[in-house]
């Protein structure tokens, strides 16, 4: 890719990693069949200036959420805090909380699509990231697959986990923040709202990483160390080269470090050998595209190839209908998910 190219380029393919899809399937056939909750790493303690509430929400987006809690309240937007964003389209329980100092509860008026389901008082307010992972219910309806290959396909996620590629929501509608970003980025119009630069940078740097990870997966090695690699121990941000540690391979059997392929930006603990040679093939004709985020002074940075996924569980009933129930850790995709057992559509009236 080059100022010289047609643009914009079309989103990176994703090839699975374990032989699927195996068929299609119907998603999001009603808010129930999709359901999220968050796992926190942190509980309310009862007192404090901050009152925190999970909330079960239905058909509404998170920010819209944090405006009508702050509106209720009688308090800035600015003074409401969550940890992550839910899908609109489902049913997720998350924790938003309002800083009331001084101030009693207030009496909440709940439209209907939000139920509060606990209110506790705490000292310090709910950032982003304060949860760990969230659990996922989806049911996969009007199933037309080979169930055999499922079966073995969904043990084999259990124990090796999914390539964790950013999935379709962080690209926007039909790709446009990765397409948009793309023709500012290399001299194209910059976005009028401040808000959209920080959305548009991220969709490309996720576009990049999808690109590097499938060809990682394409020559099968999504999931085992290269010459050369940085690796990330589970749960955890820190970095180390694979070559510093004798038993890396060891532990990447185990479970206990993942492969990382680059989020492109300025200046960041580069690769080497086998493992820096397939990521500038990857990344070939992007240079002037990686230059041009790091001119807008985004930090270069590394997230594992390797998703795990948790707690897996799966029912069959009604002869074409799979309910699954799964963990995955922040920053992680569902669909990413899916997307190595079936192929997914919505209802025509999605929107």
């Amino acid at each position: 890719m080059s100022r010289d190219a047609d643009l914009p380029a079309p989103l990176p393919a994703t090839p699975a990693a374990h032989g699927g899809p195996f068929g299609k399937a119907l998603l999001r056939a009603g808010f129930e069949d999709f359901r999220v909750t968050e796992i926190m790493n942190v509980v309310p303690e009862g007192e404090g200036e901050h009152l925190w509430l999970e909330i079960e929400k239905t058909d509404w987006n998170t920010e819209d959420v944090a405006l009508w809690l702050a509106k209720q309240a009688g308090i800035h937007r600015l003074s409401v805090g969550y940890s992550g964003l839910k899908d609109r389209r489902a049913v997720t329980r998350q924790w938003f909380s309002l800083h009331l100092p001084g101030k009693p509860d207030p009496d909440f008026a709940w439209p209907p699509g939000l139920v509060a389901l606990q209110a506790r008082r705490h000292r310090r307010k709910l950032n982003r990231g304060t949860h760990r992972g969230n659990r996922f219910e989806i049911v996969l309806r009007e199933l037309d697959a080979d169930r055999e290959a499922l079966e073995r396909t969904l043990h084999t996620l259990s124990e090796r986990g999914v390539p964790n590629y950013f999935g379709e929501q962080r690209f926007g509608r039909g790709g446009g923040n990765w397409q948009r970003g793309q023709t500012w980025l290399l001299g194209g119009e910059a976005p009028r709202k401040r808000a959209l630069r920080g959305i548009w940078l991220s969709a490309v740097r996720s576009g990049l990483f999808n690109r590097v990870l499938a060809e990682r997966v394409r020559e099968g090695v999504w999931d085992r160390p290269l010459d050369g690699d940085i690796l990330q121990p589970r749960d955890s941000r820190g970095l180390f080269e694979a070559d510093q540690d004798a038993s890396a391979g060891a532990r990447m059997a185990a479970g206990e470090v993942h492969p990382t392929a680059p989020l492109p930006g300025k200046a960041g603990m580069a690769s080497s050998a086998a493992c820096q040679e397939l990521e500038a093939r990857a990344l070939s004709g992007c240079d002037a595209l990686i230059e041009a985020l790091a001119g807008e002074g985004v930090d270069a940075a590394r997230r594992a190839t390797r998703l795990p996924v948790n707690g897996l569980q799966w029912a069959w009933s009604e002869g074409d209908v799979l309910t699954l129930g799964f963990d995955l850790p922040t920053g992680a995709f569902a669909t990413t998910v899916l997307a190595e057992l079936v192929e997914t559509h919505t209802p025509v009236n999605d929107n």
